[in-house]
């Protein structure tokens, strides 16, 4: 079987697992939604303006990602760790990178339907009006960019044991949200806040999306730094992969 073949399947089963347990669905579906609710709608200075909604509905797209990014990957890899079938799956042949490569795209595809309420709530009750154009842009950007969140969560499940991921994930939730500007706008940050803030891939790619949705200049400084991240941090699951493998089988 090519990689290519061996990736599809992943992502396959991958989603057919998350789709046997409907509380994982609607939990991807109604978390990004009602964190909107929450911390945006009631900014009605925000919700009113068009350029700025439109840029907080945005932030909040990147959000969605990131948090299945981390909890699809993180907290499903540590509980499936501990069960028989996917140390014996890990037996089989087949390249680390695929498996990896496979349960980040099949947690992308989630984090594309968690992302439909979202844009329904943001269109209904904010002055944000995207073209047709802008929000496939945007979509392909937010994909692109979700990929060092989702290599975060895979790292997390390949290195910590179920309770451990729960309490990681969580802080690595709020520390990367915050810090990537998705709750309170970077405008609003101290210097020394903003300038930290831009090292971090969740401020990347909110910075990228942003552009790609509103048109404006396009930061060649985050791209860079969202390429510097993936190698890094894709480099660094499959290590940690393959030395839970040699632990566990050697």
């Amino acid at each position: 079987m090519s990689t290519a073949a061996l990736i599809a399947t992943h992502v396959k089963y991958s989603l057919i697992e998350t789709a046997r347990v409907p509380i994982a669905v609607i939990g991807s579906l109604v978390f990004p939604t009602l964190a909107f609710c929450f911390f945006v709608l009631p900014q009605r200075a925000i919700a009113e303006d068009p350029v700025i909604a439109t840029q907080a509905v945005a932030s909040m797209i990147v959000f969605a990602f990131m948090t299945n990014g981390l909890f699809s990957l993180g907290l499903d890899l540590a509980e499936q760790r501990s069960k028989p079938w996917v140390p014996y799956l890990r037996t089989l042949p087949g390249k680390p990178s695929a498996r990896i490569a496979g349960l980040v795209i099949g947690t992308l595809v989630m984090a594309v339907v968690s992302i439909v309420p979202l844009l329904i709530v943001g269109g209904l009750f904010t002055a944000a009006a995207p073209t047709l154009t802008q929000v496939v842009l945007g979509l392909i950007a937010v994909v692109l960019t979700a990929v060092p969140s989702a290599l975060i969560g895979a790292i997390v499940g390949t290195t910590a044991g179920p309770k451990a991921a729960i309490a990681i994930t969580q802080v690595l939730m709020f520390l990367l949200a915050f810090g990537g500007g998705l709750f309170l706008p970077p405008m609003m940050f101290p210097g020394w806040l903003d300038a930290a803030s831009k090292v971090l891939p969740v401020r990347q790619a909110r910075e990228v999306v942003i552009a790609v949705v509103s048109g404006g200049e396009f930061p060649m400084w985050a791209l860079f730094g969202l390429l510097a991240w993936t190698a890094m941090l894709g480099f660094l699951a499959v290590f940690f992969y393959k030395r839970d493998e040699g632990r566990k089988f050697s």
